[in-house]
């Protein structure tokens, strides 16, 4: 009867073998961690990435550009006789406040707000003012240079009272305009949320005045916080432009993202329901991840809903005890990259504590769908 001998392994084979089972050890243990930050578990996972001073408070707007985190506020009411708009500009990577841009010209005896923030292919940062319009600023050695690229928004009168052929708003009373969000799209049409005038305004590449891009009653607000028209984004095949309605007017409990082709000139037939929030949850910002998902802040739940690429929520993202600071009306979210983390604006806008205004930091695996940054005049 034969027998079959085992060859003896050199101490360089055995070597190899162990190195490369500690190899695939390390891989294993990378992926549960991974697969458990991503699921929730990784304990402590919410962070806090930057604060938010107090004066101006209440942050909405959020741009990540390279190593640069812009951070745009305030974002609310009863802010005549407070001090001026501003941006902080963080290091992305250090958390490092690297440099702060104060709005010039505003009238402070009177509301005045800045809300979102895009930026170009340059590097210029673009901020929408509930008094100048869209503003534009330049980097020129330590500071930034202040220009109006686009007007203020139109205040429309309610189509129920409008002369025949006269541009109006589908809201049934009339509102003023209230700036909200902005996007830009590969051609450098800047597209731009009236979350009280049930409209999507887009300006021209090199700006001048917003023109009407699309209006429809389901894009009004209802409730006593009758924010209709919010966040705004483009998908990843720039097929579509996301808007999230945070109010209902006619079920002030119902929250919904909607899609629209992205064309010169949608209808309201072109209009689809994307995904409905129907416990008062208030969907505000929101921003595509690299796998499709699409991250939402949920301002009224204190969460961000994640919904896979149907529409269909996976998860959520909540605090918990041990967190520093606590998810506070998120407005807005945008990713750094480099460390698969989900930046989060905490806008407090109910709560209004000063301790809770800042940018929080989650990580969730995934990384941005790339942000159209044009070239513009």
């Amino acid at each position: 009867m034969s027998h079959f001998m085992q060859p003896e392994l050199s101490r360089s084979s055995r070597t190899g073998l162990v190195c490369g089972a500690l190899t695939l050890l390390s891989i294993a243990s990378a992926l549960v961690a991974d697969s458990a930050r991503a699921h929730g578990e990784w304990h402590g996972q919410i962070k806090t990435f930057a604060t938010f001073p107090a004066s101006p408070g209440f942050p909405e707007g959020i741009a990540v550009d390279g190593n640069r985190v812009f951070v745009s506020g305030p974002a609310t009411f009863g802010t005549a006789g407070r001090g001026p708009s501003k941006i902080f500009v963080h290091d992305r990577d250090s958390k490092v406040l690297k440099g702060t841009i104060t709005v010039a010209g505003e009238a402070l005896g009177a509301e005045h707000a800045l809300s979102c923030i895009a930026v170009d292919g340059q590097g210029r940062v673009y901020a929408l003012s509930t008094q100048l319009g869209l503003l534009r600023f330049t980097k020129t050695g330590h500071g930034y240079v202040q220009e109006t690229y686009g007007a203020p928004l139109p205040d429309l009168p309610a189509c129920v009272a409008a002369a025949p052929g006269e541009a109006c708003s589908p809201t049934p009373f009339e509102v003023p305009p209230l700036p909200n969000d902005i996007v830009f799209d590969e051609e450098g049409y800047a597209y731009v949320t009236d979350s009280f005038q049930a409209t999507i305004f887009r300006y021209a590449p090199g700006g001048g005045a917003p023109q009407i891009w699309f209006q429809s009653q389901a894009l009004s607000g209802g409730g006593p916080l009758p924010f209709g028209a919010n966040g705004i984004r483009l998908d990843p095949l720039r097929e579509h432009v996301y808007v999230s309605v945070t109010f209902s007017l006619s079920d002030p409990s119902l929250g919904s993202i909607y899609r629209l082709p992205l064309v010169d000139a949608p209808e309201e037939a072109d209009l689809e329901r994307v995904h409905d929030y129907t416990a008062g949850e208030a969907p505000d910002g929101f921003a595509f991840g690299k796998s499709g998902k699409l991250y939402v802040t949920l301002a009224a739940a204190n969460a961000i809903s994640v919904l896979d690429e149907h529409g269909v929520e996976e998860t959520r993202i909540e605090s918990s005890p041990g967190d520093e600071m606590p998810l506070d009306a998120p407005a807005n979210v945008a990713f750094n990259d480099s460390a698969k983390m989900l930046l989060i604006v905490n806008h407090a806008l109910l709560s209004g504590d000063p301790d809770h205004f800042g940018v929080l930091r989650v990580w969730v695996g995934d990384k941005a769908d790339p942000l159209e940054k044009p070239w513009l005049p």
